[in-house]
C-alpha cells in the first residue's frame, strides 16, 4: 500500500523531548515500512524516518523559535501533500482539520485521526461543515462530545516493545509526566505525595500558556524534600525515569483523549494511579495495570493496591494490548475499508460508529 503520514510540525518525528502526536506517528510510520508498506512521511525537516521524508519545514518549529509562523509552514505543508496525492492509495492526516477543505475536493481516500480533545464548543459548527469527512478516534471516550462525526473506527496508541524495557522493582518513587497544567492536576500528585509521605519526581514539560499557573501554583508546592522537579525529558530518560518509579500517578482533571504516559509507564512494568476521567476506563485494567479513583481520599486508599501489583502481569498486559504492531493493523484495516468501500455522499455524515476489529479484541 502506498502511504502519505502527515504529521504536525510543532515538533520532529519523532520529538526530541514532549510530543505525544509525532511520537505515535514515529512509531506507526517506521511499522508501516518494516511490514513492506511505501510510506512517505510529511513531516520537519529534523525528522528521523524508516520512510521516505517530504520535509516541509527545515526544523521542529517548537524548538526553532517559530512558533508564530506555525500557520504559515502548515499551509505549505498542505499544498505539497496535495501536490503529490496521486502518488498514494490514502493520506494520513494528523493535523486536525486544516486540510478538511482540501481532502474533500480531491479524489484519494483520506483518514484524518484526531488526537485532541473535541469538548470545546467552537468545534461544533467546524465539524458540521464536513459530515462526510472520515475520522479515527484514539479512544471511545473521545467521541462522546461528537458522536455524530463519520467515525470509522477507534485505533488506541501502541509503541515498540522494546522501547521500554520491564523493570522487576521495586519503585523507588512516585512519578508524574507529562505538561505542567491545570488539566493535568501536578498539585494533585503533590498532595498524595505528601500524604502518604513518599518521594514525588515531576518529569514535566511547562508551555507558555502555563508559564503563569507553574509560577503561582505550582512552584511554591516545590519547596519540599519529598518533591523533585527534574523538568522536560528525553524519550531515552523514559525508561529509567518510569522503570524506577513505584507508580506513575495520572491525577488528570479533563477529559484525556488518550494518555499515552499510562501506557508507557505499563511497558516498564509501572502501575498507574489515575483519575477515572476520559480515556483511563479504556486504558487501565483494574488490578492488573493499575487502578482507578476519583477523589483524593480514593487515591490515597488504593495507592497500598497499585504498589503491591504485579509489575511482570501489568508489563505481559501492555504486550497484549499496546504494541505497535496491534496499532498498525487496525489503522492497515480502516485504510482498506476507505480504499475499498463507496466514495461518501458529500454532506452525510457517517452512520456507523464502530470499533476496528483488531481494536475490539484489544
Amino acid at each position: 500500500m502506498r502511504i502519505a503520514e502527515i504529521a504536525p510540525l510543532y515538533e520532529s518525528v519523532p520529538p526530541r523531548l514532549y510530543g505525544g502526536t509525532e511520537r505515535v506517528v514515529s512509531w506507526l510510520t517506521d511499522e508501516l515500512v518494516r511490514q513492506g508498506h511505501d510510506v512517505t512521511l510529511f513531516a520537519s525537516g529534523d525528522s528521523v524516518t524508516r520512510a521516505e521524508l517530504a520535509p516541509c519545514c527545515e526544523r521542529a518549529l517548537r524548538l526553532d523559535g517559530a512558533e508564530r509562523q506555525t500557520l504559515v509552514h502548515h499551509v505549505l505543508q498542505l499544498e505539497r501533500v496535495m501536490e503529490r496525492a496521486d502518488d498514494f492509495d490514502v493520506l494520513h492526516f494528523h493535523t486536525d482539520f486544516l486540510h478538511f477543505p482540501l481532502s474533500r475536493r480531491q479524489r484519494v481516500p483520506a483518514l484524518t485521526t484526531l488526537h485532541g480533545r473535541l469538548d470545546l464548543p467552537e468545534l461544533v459548527p467546524l465539524y458540521r461543515g464536513f459530515p462526510e469527512t472520515p475520522v479515527a478516534s484514539i479512544s471511545d471516550a473521545q467521541r462522546r462530545p461528537l458522536p455524530w462525526l463519520h467515525w470509522l473506527g477507534t485505533v488506541n496508541h501502541g509503541l515498540p516493545r522494546e522501547l521500554f524495557p520491564f523493570r522487576a522493582g521495586p519503585g523507588e518513587y512516585l512519578a508524574f509526566l507529562g505538561r505542567i497544567s491545570p488539566e493535568k492536576r501536578p498539585d494533585r500528585a503533590i498532595a498524595i505525595a505528601r500524604r502518604m509521605g513518599l518521594p514525588l519526581r515531576i518529569a514535566a514539560k511547562v508551555d507558555n500558556a502555563d508559564r503563569e499557573y507553574f509560577a503561582s501554583v505550582i512552584r511554591p508546592l516545590l519547596d519540599d524534600e519529598l518533591i523533585e522537579y527534574v523538568g522536560e525529558i528525553s524519550q531515552d530518560e523514559k525508561a529509567d525515569f518510569l522503570g524506577r518509579a513505584l507508580a506513575l500517578l495520572f491525577p488528570i482533571d479533563w477529559p484525556e483523549p488518550f494518555g499515552l504516559a499510562m501506557i508507557e509507564a505499563m511497558a516498564c512494568g509501572t502501575p498507574v494511579l489515575a483519575w477515572r476521567n476520559g480515556s483511563t476506563p479504556e486504558v487501565v485494567d483494574e488490578g492488573v495495570t493499575g487502578w482507578l479513583v476519583e477523589d483524593m481520599d480514593g487515591a490515597v486508599a488504593a495507592l497500598g493496591h497499585v504498589a503491591a501489583l504485579d509489575r511482570a502481569a501489568c508489563r505481559a498486559r501492555f504486550e497484549l494490548r499496546f504494541p505497535v504492531e496491534r496499532m498498525t493493523r487496525d489503522y492497515l484495516a480502516l485504510f482498506a475499508r476507505l480504499i475499498d468501500g463507496p466514495p461518501p455522499r458529500r454532506g452525510h455524515a457517517g452512520a456507523h460508529v464502530e470499533r476496528s476489529a483488531s481494536a475490539e479484541g484489544a
